[in-house]
Order: C-alpha cells, then structure tokens, then sequence
C-alpha cells in the first residue's frame, strides 16, 4: 500500500476551513488524553453505537454522536494516519467548494459514511469514532476533482522505501479498492466487523463524496492575486 506525502495541485486560497477541522480534531483528541480514567466513559456516551442508534426511544445524544463521533479518535495512529490525508487532500477540495460549502459537505459525508456503516451492521454494539468516514467523502471528491492531480507517495519495497510521483486516481484508487475488499470480507466474516475498523464507513463516505464531486468537477475559481501551490 502506498503512503501519500503531498499532492502537487494548486490552491487559490488559504483552506481556513480545512485548517480550522484539523484544529478541531486535535483539540478534542489533547481532550480525550487529559481524561485519564474517565475516558472509556466518555467514549461510550459519545461515540457511535449502530445498536442503540437503532433502538425505539432515541434520544437527542444519539443523534449528537453522529457529529460527535467523526472528531473523535482512539490513538495517535489513529489521528496521525486521518489528519495527514484530510491535510493532504482537504485543502483543494475546500479551494474549488469554496469554504461554506466545504464545510457542509465534510460533516455530510460524515454523517453519511457512519449512516453506511450503521445499516450494514445494524446489531453492532462496538463504539465508532474518528474522522475518517468524514475524510473518505473529501478523498472521493478529490479523485472526482482531481483525478490526473500528482501525489507524492511512499511506496514500500521489502526493506526500502521509494519516493514517486503517482496519479491521485492510482492513489486514491488503490485506497478504495482496499477498503472495498476489506469490506466485503467482514460481510462474509461477521468476527472481522470486531476487528476495530468502520470498513463500510470509509466506503459510504467515499461514494458519497464521488457523488457531489462531480456537481463540482467543472468549476474553477476566481484568482484571487496570489496563489499558492502544493
């Protein structure tokens, strides 16, 4: 599997909302460490829970851990791997949306990506947290956008590492088959759904993130007298 670094696609404007959900996502997560004990609690009364979502007599904090649950995460990988790839992939999407749009859509594709993973398994008691139901909607958007977009990327050969330039439709290609074939097997292999990964999430999200990107795929924005690239 290969590892984006960067991509190679200019930007006319600052992503300050971009910017401003990573920001988020960190402070909640410094939140989550200074917890201590009383983490575990938290993360069961504000994460995502499929089972209780689903049972009669909801009530507003099930519907709160819909949003509440994509800028929450569980470790430093986990964090890390989201936040690189929304970094990566979020600030020209934001650039072509526009900053109001972009916002919308990201907590959207959120919604949708943990409603995906919630319909496909309907029983599960396991918490879900993290963002990155919310940061597939962005990349499928991207591929969408972008697809000849270069990108940086490692890729891992046996012990060595090799820098190349790849199309943003390999990259994020390669990243959807994945998530597609792990997918499948927790259908097919009901003890994987444990295995602590949202599979259907990141799939529903990215659906739907290639659905609106292509209402986007056209537009071009105004310069604005300065322009940045990445």
């Amino acid at each position: 599997m290969v590892i984006p670094l960067r991509d190679i696609q200019e930007r006319q404007r600052f992503p300050i909302v971009n910017v401003l959900l990573i920001a988020a996502n960190v402070v909640l997560f410094f939140y989550e460490l200074s917890l201590g004990s009383h983490l575990e609690g938290f993360l069961r009364e504000s994460a995502f829970v499929p089972s209780r979502f689903f049972l009669p007599g909801n009530t507003a904090s099930d519907f709160q851990s819909l949003f509440l649950s994509m800028f929450l995460h569980g470790g430093w990988a986990h964090i890390l791997g989201n936040m690189l790839y929304l970094w990566i992939f979020g600030d020209n999407v934001e650039d072509r949306m526009g900053h109001v749009v972009y916002l919308v859509f990201y907590l959207l594709s959120g919604v949708a990506a943990t409603l995906a993973h919630a319909f496909l398994s309907p029983h599960s008691t396991m918490p879900a947290i993290g963002a990155s139901g919310a940061i597939s909607g962005v990349l499928g958007a991207y591929l969408i956008m972008f697809p000849k977009a270069r990108v940086v990327t490692v890729i891992p050969l046996g012990f060595f590492l090799r820098l190349a330039e790849l199309p943003a439709l390999v990259v994020l290609g390669m990243w959807f088959v994945l998530q597609l074939f792990s997918g499948a097997v927790s259908l097919r292999a009901p003890s994987a759904q444990e295995g602590g990964v949202a599979w259907w999430a990141h799939i529903g999200g990215f659906v739907f993130g290639m659905i609106v990107g292509v209402f986007f795929r056209g537009r071009t924005q105004p310069r604005t007298g300065w322009l940045e690239a990445r």
